[in-house]
């Protein structure tokens, strides 16, 4: 989904900007309700599966297909990261959601009435690094420098907005994975 762009208004962003909102906000839940230790087991739980995954989607691509397959070069286009998307997602995710997790937790031990400034907060440290980071790597010499700088605070503040918006239902699954019996 990152190496597919779109117009936002006025501004380009990469489409995995529909997801990683999610990541984090499920990321939140976790830090949360279970502290930093088992988020970060998470977190590289889901580091490991999407480097399977890109495996197992480059072992298909690797694959000779047969003759009357017309569309293995479209597979190719889509599942086929190229090196560069595939180090920046990965090392975006890894300091994004490990960052996210922290200062969740640290936010919690300083105040515990406050969750949503520790959603919103963690967020922005974040998703601001993860845009940073994978931005920087996955687009620089790609295009002008201002248009990276651009999509780099332009996908860290949708992403913000985004949880600020969906923190009601944040709120309640926090309240509703408190509440379970361990």
């Amino acid at each position: 989904m990152a190496g597919k762009t779109f117009d936002f208004f006025s501004f380009t962003l990469p489409c995995g900007v529909i997801i990683f909102p999610v990541i984090y906000i499920v990321n939140d839940v976790l830090a949360e309700v279970y502290g930093y230790q088992k988020a970060k087991r998470v977190i590289l739980l889901g580091f490991l599966m999407n480097l399977i995954a890109v495996i197992c989607y480059n072992v298909t691509i690797w694959l000779p297909a047969p003759v009357f397959f017309e569309n293995s070069q479209a597979f190719s286009i889509v599942l086929g990261s190229t090196l560069r998307l595939l180090v920046a997602s990965f090392i975006a995710y890894l300091v994004g959601s490990l960052v996210n997790a922290k200062v969740m937790v640290i936010l919690k031990n300083w105040d515990d009435d406050k969750l949503f400034f520790r959603c919103i907060v963690s967020t922005l440290f974040g998703e601001g690094l993860d845009a940073i980071i994978f931005i920087t790597i996955g687009f620089l010499g790609t295009m002008p420098l201002e248009a990276l700088l651009l999509m780099i605070v332009a996908q860290a503040l949708f992403k913000t907005i985004y949880e600020i918006i969906v923190y009601p239902l944040t709120r309640h699954v926090i309240g509703r994975v408190k509440s379970l019996p361990n």
